[in-house]
């Protein structure tokens, strides 16, 4: 299968590059005080993944950290919609029409056009508390899409398991259960705190973390599906 190869290659490069992108920005930001022309938007030493003291989207949004960050989304957007659909490929060429394909492009897809939207609009100064809000529910948006579209990958290929038993590492289709069911539950702790104003750090920690943790499904899809030279 030749779309196999291509969600292996494709996934590893969907967690290496935003990955990478949100990390080079927390550097420049932390380290490389002289790039930036406005020095109020400076953050000294911080490690926001235990002591939460910035979001992604403060070192993202200035210049010229969003010369990194818009370029590398952007192009995780299409790799995430190209992802999509071959997985949709993939589970055709198994079960012609499986009950939760429409949901999978539904919701990837739409993850991908939400990461494209958050993209776009991040730096962009509006005094209106309409247009926070929606950058919020945006952001809050792509997350929900992400985790309800690989629960229901997760849940078709558990469906398909036996026809693809020579195709994939079973441990690492239960990792990916695993991974998918933290989140979820992880989301459903969080909702009262981060609704509730105060616990900044937190917040911004458990954003840091959370983001690793969307993205490391795409790590357990390229060590999930077997190279064809191992597949019997």
């Amino acid at each position: 299968m030749d779309k196999i190869s291509k969600v292996k290659s494709m996934s590893i490069w969907i967690f290496i590059v935003p990955f990478l992108a949100i990390n080079i920005c927390l550097i420049m930001i932390t380290q490389f005080h002289g790039l930036f022309p406005n020095q109020e938007n400076i953050i000294h030493n911080t490690i926001p993944y235990i002591d939460g003291g910035t979001s992604i989207s403060r070192t993202a949004r200035v210049f010229p950290t969003y010369l990194v960050f818009k370029p590398a989304m952007f192009f995780t957007s299409y790799l995430l919609i190209k992802y999509w659909f071959y997985n949709k490929e993939i589970i055709n060429s198994l079960e012609e029409n499986h009950k939760y394909i429409k949901y999978i492009i539904f919701f990837g897809v739409g993850s991908a056009i939400l990461l494209v939207l958050h993209s776009i609009f991040l730096g962009i100064k509006f005094d209106y508390d309409l247009y926070k809000i929606f950058r919020r529910v945006v952001m809050l948006a792509f997350i929900l899409f992400e985790i309800i579209a690989q629960t229901y990958l997760v849940l078709t290929l558990y469906s398909l398991k036996k026809s693809i038993t020579n195709l994939i590492n079973p441990s690492i289709l239960k990792l990916k259960l695993v991974l998918v069911s933290a989140l979820i539950v992880i989301a459903i702790i969080s909702i009262p705190i981060v609704s509730m104003p105060g616990n900044k750090m937190f917040k911004h920690a458990l954003e840091w973390n959370y983001f690793f943790g969307v993205i490391l499904f795409y790590v357990l899809t390229h060590f999930m599906w077997k190279n064809p030279s191992t597949r019997q």
